[in-house]
């Protein structure tokens, strides 16, 4: 592979792992202030113990996404110089903003709220976890202001061949960010509903499972209790509510991606009408919607490509509210794309050996055409879980199959699946553009960037190389952390946030089995982030 190739990998496989931490993060981290929120103004012990177990979930997430969040930034000088000398003028307000504004003041309130147990006052407390929550949905809408400018270039001038910002206001008010904000966060909601609903799934059905609680007569739950384990009647209802918060957040959340997912593929129909065109693999102008197709995706040549099962009416519905325009294919986009932008690289030194290469307009569509399934199926399979979940755990609790809690914990899945799917075809559907033209007859003319302009020049083959190896070597070694600690907590329960509910002198017992409890949840000095509260 050439330079170009092994940069681009190199930042997927960076950007899509820390994607990961960055949904669950903003997510649970609202959800945590509410949950410390019901327990101050209710005083239930239920409300602190899901507010310690979840907020320590949420810390070893922040943690790993900080980690593995710098290094993007990083990116930008060691593998892609040119594309920051482009786009450096405009990114340098929304990306200050993220740091001053909203990740230093993330930083801030979530230590207060660490540290701050039993110290601060409660309300003032709260308002820690409060301030955190929202400096990160913050966070997030600035850094999406600055992907949002690659879609869709805006409030800038051309000077010198390089767009100097010249109203940030239209920056941070892009009818692109506009929507794509609000669909990212209902997205990260989705996330931590299924986490929530999964691993409180496990933690009822470990309850059935070891007699804990069972079925009365009338279908309802008898909840029992288990002295000196933090399993009692409080720890039930833990989890039962916490699946239902988490279930309802999941379908409400959605039905809420669904509606700003049409707002945001119409806009891209307008944009980018290659990126959708590819996203259906059509070739011929059409109102159809192929919901499978058949052929040789891959190819880049979609002319032996067959709609197996087609909606008559519905792409032009997503494209223009109506059934009866027709969407333009990738045979009429193609020579549009030509007549602007040229049908070859230019012939200059920063396009390295790619100068005076032909230019292919169309996205991998393989990539695209299932990459936009994936993220509509895997978030749909997520709200249907989510659905079942709330009518079967009506009477209390969770049925005792295994079967049934595996695929509950399984589904944590579906909607991590969704987020990235949606993310690679948002940016994979962008190529072969690294900041995309802005088609607006009133917009700007000549904003724009070939992706094989924006590599380091003074990088060679073997120096990308190396460095994809190393971060991926360095990044599967926290993903192991990561998990590990995680199951590691989660399989704990509360007693592995709150170690004070086993009686100290069963701390000192090495026999697990006597009191039910793993290791994690009886030993408070093996807890690595004690600290935290």
């Amino acid at each position: 592979m050439e330079a170009l190739e092994l940069a681009r990998w190199q930042f997927g496989i960076t950007t899509v792992y820390h994607f990961l931490m960055v949904p669950l993060t903003i997510g649970l981290g609202l959800l945590v202030a509410i949950m410390q929120t019901m327990w101050v103004r209710t005083g239930k012990a239920q409300y602190l113990r899901m507010t310690k177990f979840w907020g320590k979930l949420f810390l070893i997430n922040f943690i790993m996404g900080v980690a593995t969040g710098l290094v993007q930034e990083f990116q930008f000088g060691m593998a892609w110089s040119e594309y920051s000398r482009f786009v450096g003028d405009v990114f340098g307000a929304p990306l200050a903003m993220e740091a001053l504004l909203a990740f230093f003041v993330e930083s801030v309130f979530l230590g207060l709220w660490i540290f701050g147990w039993d110290r601060l006052p409660k309300k003032l407390h709260l308002a820690t976890i409060w301030g955190a929550s929202i400096a990160s949905i913050m966070s997030a809408y600035f850094i999406l202001a600055a992907n949002s400018w690659m879609q869709h270039p805006v409030g800038v001038e051309m000077v010198d061949g390089r767009p100097v910002l010249v109203d940030i206001w239209a920056v941070l008010t892009n009818n692109t960010l506009l929507v794509a904000f609000p669909h990212t966060i209902l997205g990260a909601f989705s996330v931590a509903g299924g986490f929530l609903l999964g691993i409180s799934w496990y933690h009822l059905w470990k309850r059935r499972r070891d007699g804990i609680d069972t079925i009365g007569p009338d279908g309802k739950v008898l909840v029992g209790s288990v002295e000196n384990t933090g399993r009692d009647a409080a720890d039930h209802q833990v989890w039962l509510r916490s699946l239902r918060i988490g279930a309802v957040v999941a379908v409400v959340s959605f039905a809420g991606v669904a509606v700003t997912g049409d707002l945001q593929a119409k806009l891209m129909f307008e944009q980018q009408p290659m990126k959708m065109a590819a996203a259906e693999a059509a070739c011929h102008d059409g109102t159809g919607f192929s919901v499978l197709s058949v052929g040789n995706l891959g190819s880049q040549n979609c002319d032996d490509i067959v709609a197996v099962i087609e909606v008559p009416g519905m792409l032009s519905f997503m494209a223009n509210g109506d059934l009866t325009t027709e969407v333009q294919g990738v045979n009429s986009l193609v020579p549009q794309y030509q007549a602007q932008y040229g049908t070859n690289l230019p012939n200059d030194p920063m396009y390295g050996e790619r100068a005076g290469m032909e230019i292919d307009y169309v996205p991998v569509m393989e990539v695209t055409y299932w990459g936009f399934r994936m993220m509509i199926t895997f978030g749909a399979v997520a709200a249907f879980a989510a659905a079942v979940a709330l009518v079967m755990t009506r009477r209390g609790t969770v049925p005792e199959s295994k079967r049934l809690m595996q695929l509950a914990v399984f589904g944590i899945l579906a909607p991590f699946g969704a987020n990235a799917a949606g993310w690679i075809f948002t940016e994979m559907g962008r190529q072969p553009f690294v900041v995309a033209p802005n088609p607006d007859p009133n917009g700007i003319d000549n904003v724009f960037m070939f992706t094989a302009a924006a590599v380091s020049p003074g990088v060679s083959t073997a120096e990308l190389a190396t460095s994809l190896i190393a971060f991926t070597a360095v990044y599967s070694v926290l993903l192991v952390v990561e998990v590990k600690l995680l199951v590691r907590y989660v399989r704990g329960g509360v007693p592995s946030a709150m170690p004070d509910l086993i009686p100290q002198h069963l701390h000192d017992d090495d026999d697990d089995s006597a009191s039910g409890v793993t290791p994690t949840s009886k030993k408070g000095d093996d807890d690595v982030l004690a600290f935290a509260y």
